[in-house]
């Protein structure tokens, strides 16, 4: 099973989501900005790099928001997303296509990895009011 952490930042009423590069798995989907924990990491170290490797930003880890196991294809993931905030930086794109600021509300309009449904839909009870 991969370890796998995200990150949930709000701006607001709204939060950030990121689309995965047309060449990578799950291409063009929407999902947390993120990535796999490294041996000797723990999951708020490797968000921290994560953060840092493809938004060139400093976060600021909170507690865990939800976690789901999910079963792809190709593998198996523990993903286990963090409420974050942006302490230093103004997030770019240096690994992902896009990057927007979401309402629950705007949630179906986009296509997420399906590792992140259960966790949208959690948005959406809990912030979508």
């Amino acid at each position: 099973m991969t370890e796998v952490v995200a990150a949930l930042i709000w701006e607001g009423d709204r939060f950030m989501i990121c689309q995965r590069p047309p060449h990578k798995a799950r291409g063009l989907l929407w999902e947390f900005v993120g990535g796999k924990v490294e041996a000797g990491e723990t999951g708020e170290e490797a968000l921290i790099r994560e953060c840092r490797e493809e938004l060139d930003v400093t976060v600021s880890v909170g507690d865990v928001f939800m976690d789901v196991i999910h079963e792809y294809p190709d593998l198996r993931v523990h993903l286990t997303l963090f409420n974050a905030r942006i302490s230093e930086g103004e997030p770019k794109m240096l690994e992902h296509n896009d990057i927007k600021w979401i309402t629950p509300a705007e949630i179906p309009n986009y296509d997420f990895c399906p590792a992140d449904e259960e966790i949208l839909k959690k948005i959406s009870e809990v912030f979508g009011k």
